[in-house]
């Protein structure tokens, strides 16, 4: 055996340094350099960079269910109505004081700027505080109320109740027990 004759048993180990991963030979579809052709690379979404830019939207964005109450004046129920009228959505709506919303006739709520002038009766309308006051109504929630003229203010007699304290009459006092 001469020593052109040796031979290895297994074939040498080719260099796997270039690519790494891929069979396209030295960059492996990288690319050159940077930072895409590292390992474990991350990009930022380029739309981040978009949206950051956009100014918040601030507040509460969704809108209320409630529907919402349309206003009159006592100004212009006594423009638009004469003696004996009746005030009432319906009649509102017709003269044009108030709008439908959604299709739908709305609440409507009589608030106190100006003065009512004329006799009329409200029907199916709230009052404002200060509305009851000049209309001299007692209960806000009235179904059918007429009006006067003359301001009479009508005072609902209050009854006052004493409580004893419940600690006072279930326990006998100290003095008594002895």
């Amino acid at each position: 055996m001469q020593i052109h004759d040796l031979q290895r048993r297994t074939p040498n180990k080719t260099s796997r340094q270039i690519g790494r991963g891929g069979k396209r030979g030295k960059t492996s579809g990288r690319g050159h350099k940077g930072q895409k052709a590292r390992a474990g690379h991350k990009i930022r979404p380029e739309i981040r960079d978009q949206i950051k830019k956009l100014p918040k939207l601030r507040g509460y964005r969704f809108a209320s269910i409630q529907q919402k109450k349309a206003v009159v004046n006592l100004s212009d129920i006594s423009e638009n109505y004469a003696d004996g009228d009746v005030v009432s959505p319906a009649t509102l709506l017709e003269k044009k004081l108030i709008k439908r919303q959604g299709g739908v006739l709305p609440i409507v709520k009589v608030l106190g700027t100006g003065e009512l002038t004329k006799k009329v009766t409200f029907e199916k309308v709230e009052f404002s505080e200060t509305a009851s006051g000049k209309t001299g109504l007692v209960n806000k929630s009235e179904k059918k109320v007429t009006h006067s003229t003359k301001t009479e203010k009508k005072i609902s007699p209050k009854k006052t109740v004493k409580k004893e304290s419940s600690k006072a009459s279930k326990m006998p006092s100290k003095k008594a027990a002895k």
